[in-house]
């Protein structure tokens, strides 16, 4: 964020009401076709084509597997006028087929091709970075004069099209892009969230000087981190100014399988958890229709969700990230715990549960195939369910066993029993978790382990009982970290905010609860631990759900790197294709994966076309771009460096490229 900012964010104030309670932000109804968006409609579901648009038939086919798979609004490109009309051809077959769903149009650079759409579209989704732009990194500096005389600019262009949307009763979908910022932009706010949110300001305004009032918002970024802050944002920006539009969320270019539905979920979950967002797309680089079950389990936890009342004491709360639209990791203590490090700004830790049934051998095993691999995922810290001596006895075996093959690993006991077998734990594990306190016996265990060097780990269902223990740990002078248990994963998100605003200095486990299927698993857990550690709150992390050894191993991992917080494998940000593609994204992106995926902190950007490329990728290390048929245009961060290469040799050249900069090591 450029310094010259910092005092517009100062003076900002939260992006909702109370962030330790869920109350969804009321908004306008804007219909879109005969489907409302906002108010206390339900959270909607949209997906978008990836076939060409000039094939009236094979979109249509595509546009009906959405809807039967649920897809309430569906999105079909429109790059040329010839393509808008098109449009109008598909929806004729829908309506004829009996599907009455709303079509958005996509519009980028193209005014003429919005004006076509409106005539068949019931929306049309404009990016204000280019309707009127293109984009060439230029440096420029403008001058007040300058920059007003653009935005008249602009006003010419745009109104034609606002004033039809009006006549017609069309909705509009002002949909920013972290990667497609105009120059004008770029130059005055840098690559922000404050850039994108006046982007999208720039166009409100004049649609509201025609007297044009059905809008929609979006503010799309591959980051995680950069999308909730320009949400956040819009919002408070909305909401000052007296604006109260719907939004529409997503994370842009969030890939494919586990790390695409990771991603999305921490972007689009956390903000569904502060009350924000009316519908919802999930970009994945697959089939679109499948897009829309994962958009249905984001969703599911909010529909007919009760408003929270505000907490009594959060007018006192001070968080951690005062100003909410920039990251910035909470401080905490940081000691040792066996090998590792845990808090202070160390690496976030993975804790993992060990199975009853899993052996020493077992173990070791797992670790020796995990370091073995690219993935970056390996055993730190593991717990071990203590609940009476036998259960103790098989911890204790586990450790003298490895103790002679490995220094890498941690214990942690998770004790459900009285105080004597917690004492006893306290003798085997490098950190003890006594879940089951009595309070009367909290002050003698405390009293026992204060001159151990063990790591206290308080585990409590509310923020307020944490705290409670905390300072009980801290007063005895013992190293302490703090986790909450429940199984909720929305009110937990809000009962650690509350933890990390009100606690000490203690670091944060979080602990992410068993949902009722692998679904839903991975999108709470990641909306539950990513939203926080994209807040800055956690130093380290676990799910208590019976998971397969490897497989909870891997998630968590998967939900650091999507968040951004810990880096272990190589990086990809792919577009989820749409009729502008110029090659198949799917098996293109296997393809490349296959190659580079063993580098470890290799950021790589797959972009079917230009629109986003260049912008989306710029914190990428390298980025294979279509540039043409049968052509691919090579990146390194926003620079092109090798245009036109052919299709089938576009692999060798990226790896080359690779190379070349020093980033290559061989699988």
């Amino acid at each position: 964020m450029p310094e010259t900012l910092t005092p517009v964010f100062s003076k900002l104030k939260k992006y909702v009401p109370d962030i330790y309670s869920c109350r969804r932000r009321r908004t306008r109804v804007v219909m879109v076709g005969n489907v409302g968006v906002g108010g206390e409609n339900p959270i909607r579901v949209q997906s978008m084509t990836t076939t060409d648009t000039l094939n009236v038939e094979a979109t249509f086919l595509q546009s009906v597997k959405m809807i039967e798979a649920g897809c309430e609004i569906v999105r079909i490109t429109a790059p040329t006028v010839a393509d808008a009309v098109a449009i109008g051809k598909i929806k004729e077959k829908l309506v004829k087929a009996g599907f009455r769903q709303p079509i958005v149009a996509d519009i980028h650079f193209s005014p003429n091709a919005a004006d076509a759409a409106a005539d068949f579209c019931e929306k049309i989704r404009i990016n204000p970075g280019n309707f009127v732009d293109s984009k060439r990194f230029a440096v420029k500096e403008y001058t007040d004069e300058q920059y007003a005389a653009e935005i008249d600019r602009i006003e010419e262009r745009f109104t034609p099209l606002v004033l039809k949307l009006k006549r017609l009763k069309r909705a509009c979908r002002i949909g920013t892009n972290h990667g497609s910022l105009s120059d004008r932009i770029m130059n005055r706010y840098g690559d922000s969230a404050l850039g994108m949110v006046e982007s999208a300001l720039e166009f409100a305004r004049i649609a509201e000087k025609n007297g044009y009032y059905d809008l929609i918002f979006s503010m799309k970024s591959s980051n995680p981190k950069v999308m909730i802050a320009a949400y956040r944002l819009l919002t408070q920006r909305l909401d000052d100014l007296g604006m109260n539009y719907p939004l529409h969320l997503g994370v842009t270019e969030a890939g494919d399988g586990e790390d695409g539905r990771i991603k999305s979920a921490i972007g689009i979950g956390s903000l569904l958890e502060d009350g924000i967002g009316d519908t919802i797309r999930v970009s994945l680089t697959e089939d679109p229709e499948r897009e829309v079950p994962v958009c249905q389990v984001l969703a599911k936890p909010f529909h007919n969700r009760e408003q929270e009342p505000a907490r009594a004491e959060s007018k006192k709360a001070i968080y951690h990230c005062a100003d909410f639209y920039s990251y910035k990791r909470r401080k905490a203590d940081y000691f040792p715990v066996g090998p590792f490090v845990t808090g202070g700004l160390d690496l976030v830790r993975v804790v993992t549960k060990v199975p009853k049934i899993m052996t020493a051998d077992a173990i070791l095993d797992l670790h020796e195939v995990l370091l073995g691999r690219a993935s970056g995922a390996d055993l730190e810290i593991l717990e071990f369910p203590v609940t009476d001596h036998e259960s103790l006895e098989r911890l204790r075996d586990i450790r003298v066993k490895l103790s002679g093959e490995t220094s890498r690993l941690a214990y942690l006991a998770r004790v459900e029993g009285p105080l004597a077998l917690a004492l006893d734990a306290v003798k085997i594990a490098d950190m003890t978790c006594w879940a089951t306190p009595a309070e009367r016996d909290y002050a003698a265990y405390l009293d026992a382990i204060k001159d151990t060097g063990m790591v206290n780990l308080v585990e409590a269902e509310t923020a307020d009982l944490a705290r409670k223990y905390e300072a009980a740990s801290l007063y005895k002078a013992v190293p302490t970290m703090t986790s909450l248990r429940g199984t909720d994963s929305g009110k937990l998100i809000r009962e650690y905010r509350a933890l990390a605003a009100y606690g000490g200095s203690s670091p944060i486990l979080i602990r992410a609860p068993r949902e009722n299927s692998p679904d839903e698993q991975v999108m709470r857990a990641s909306t539950l631990i990513g939203g926080l550690l994209c807040d800055g709150v956690g130093d380290a992390v676990f799910i208590d759900a019976d998971l397969p050894f490897e497989r909870g191993v891997s998630l968590l991992y998967n939900v650091l790197q999507g968040a951004g917080v810990r880096i272990t494998k190589t990086e990809f940000v792919s577009c989820p294709s749409c009729g502008r593609t110029l090659f198949d994204l799917q098996t293109t992106t296997e393809r490349i994966k296959a190659r580079t995926g063993h580098l470890k902190g290799v950021k790589i950007a797959i972009m079917g076309c230009i629109v986003n490329g260049p912008g989306e990728m710029a914190d990428a290390d390298f980025g294979y771009v279509g540039g043409a048929p049968d052509a691919i245009n090579l990146y390194v961060g926003k620079e092109c460096v090798q245009k036109g290469i052919p299709f089938a040799k576009s692999d060798d050249a990226l790896v080359e490229l690779i190379k070349k900069h020093g980033k290559w090591v061989e699988p």
